[in-house]
């Protein structure tokens, strides 16, 4: 079961059950990783220009803490979901 990188509603979360790799729902969570991963890089870049800027606004860096957050929580399901398939994976090799 791969955890997608999108909440259902509630914000209850969803999985996929499927072993193609290369089928529609997989190519679309994989491509909603790779766009949250680069928006990730981004605002980390961005934060460490702020954080050096004296001049920075407190409303501009309070909005960057909350686009953050929203990063870092969308890194952490990543991170939940790739560490499931690799559990997974290497249960199937022993």
């Amino acid at each position: 079961m791969r955890l997608l990188p999108w909440s259902g509603p509630e914000g209850k979360p969803r999985y996929l059950s499927t072993d193609d790799r290369d089928g529609c729902m997989s190519r679309l969570a994989n491509n909603i990783e790779s766009v949250r991963l680069g928006t990730a890089a981004e605002l980390l870049k961005q934060a460490t220009e702020s954080l050096g800027d004296e001049h920075a606004r407190p409303e501009d860096m309070q909005l960057l803490a909350k686009d953050l957050t929203g990063a870092l929580r969308d890194m952490l399901r990543l991170a939940t979901s790739r560490g499931h398939l690799l559990a997974v994976s290497e249960s199937h090799r022993i």
